[in-house]
């Protein structure tokens, strides 16, 4: 939790906002891959990209 943190704290002190979204989506992105892996739904998933 402190790697969140300091990102946090470097979001504010630097004022890189735009950083946010981006940083979300890649980790929502791996964490559907990661979770898609060993399912029935991986096939499908993998045809989006």
């Amino acid at each position: 939790m402190s790697i969140l943190r300091e990102f946090w704290d470097f979001l504010k002190v630097r004022k890189k906002w735009w950083l946010a979204p981006i940083i979300i989506c890649l980790l929502l992105l791996g964490a559907l891959i990661f979770f898609t892996q060993s399912s029935a739904v991986a096939p499908f998933i993998y045809t989006l990209f």
